[in-house]
């Protein structure tokens, strides 16, 4: 092999290798794979969320969130949407709920 097929050779690899890796990151953290929560937890951390929010109805949860346990989306009666983050024993791990405002809204300790 020659000096400049060598070059392409070599060059061909790398970029082969960054677009892979690049790939592989995609796959690992683009894949927003949401595990919800079933079962009795579901009744026990929805009533331990809407006993925090004060009301309101659940749109979506999720076991394995990165600030807790669990995570209980409301939403509030006004609109808002508050996530409460609740620990393996349902206890709310902090925040409150934002009733003044739509949208997603988390509490201030959720940020």
């Amino acid at each position: 092999m020659n000096r400049k097929t060598k070059w392409i050779v070599g060059a061909g690899l790398a970029v082969a290798l960054v677009a892979g890796a690049a790939g592989m990151a995609v796959a690992a953290g683009g894949d927003d794979h949401e595990t919800p929560i079933t079962g009795e937890a579901l009744g026990k951390a929805s009533a331990a969320a809407l006993a925090h929010t004060g009301g309101g109805r659940v749109t979506g949860t999720e076991v394995g969130d990165e600030e807790g346990y669990y995570e209980v989306e409301v939403t509030l009666p006004g609109g808002g949407q508050v996530d409460v983050h609740l620990d393996q024993a349902f206890k709310v791990l902090g925040g409150t709920a934002d009733q003044d405002s739509k949208g997603d809204q988390d509490g201030p300790n959720d940020r």
